[in-house]
């Protein structure tokens, strides 16, 4: 899978070879779905939450006597029917949202993912991107020259302060490093660009053994 080059300045400067191994993998589009479904569950924090009756503030005693007042014998205040009560089967912030997916199959979604991108031409590799001061202007300027439509995520071999500081005012753009590639960011972001030297990393990564 070949992909166009582009220099710093923009221009384009020749092709890469992308490592078939990755980046020519026929979609699975149930594989992606899993894997971006359980990506979204581990993020998921319960946030809603209701009192039970164990949790209601007080009903420590017999609101009346058992017998002799005509109306239903009752224990405590708190009970679920009783207004100010607890409330039965409500949301509770213990609740585990958590799915678990084997991880060959998490990283064969995102070689589907990283693949079809490649198919529909939406990856596209910088050669370096060197500045000696982090400028959001100067990304922004780069990124009008290339042939990014919507949005673009840049992964980087390792930490690239430069970028990162340059794109984290930008809200078309983001970067990450390579070991951390998932499939959330590939799915929201239309173009992916490639530092050169991350290729590399990210066959290192997701296709060592040791890994």
């Amino acid at each position: 899978m070949k992909v166009t080059l582009y220099t710093q300045a923009g221009d384009e400067n020749g092709t890469m070879e992308l490592p078939e191994a990755i980046f020519d993998i026929p979609f699975n589009k149930d594989l992606v779905h899993q894997a971006l479904m359980r990506q979204l569950a581990n993020t998921r924090s319960p946030i809603a939450h209701v009192k039970n009756r164990s949790a209601v503030r007080g009903g420590g005693r017999k609101p009346f006597r058992q017998k002799g007042t005509g109306n239903a014998r009752q224990g405590t205040i708190r009970a679920p029917h009783m207004r100010g009560g607890g409330v039965v089967f409500g949301p509770s912030s213990d609740r585990n949202f958590e799915k678990d997916m084997p991880k060959k199959q998490r990283r064969k979604a995102l070689f589907c993912a990283l693949s079809q991108k490649a198919r529909e031409e939406n990856i596209i590799v910088l050669e370096s991107y060197d500045v000696k001061e982090p400028k959001t202007k100067d990304l922004a300027a780069l990124i009008t020259k290339l042939p990014v439509d919507r949005n673009v995520l840049i992964v980087t071999s390792g930490k690239h302060v430069g970028l990162k500081k340059s794109s984290s005012n930008l809200t078309n753009a983001k970067t990450i490093q390579a070991a951390y590639l998932n499939i959330h960011d590939l799915q929201k972001y239309r173009k992916i660009l490639l530092m050169k030297d991350a290729v590399a990393r990210i066959e290192e990564t997701f296709l060592s053994k040791k890994a």
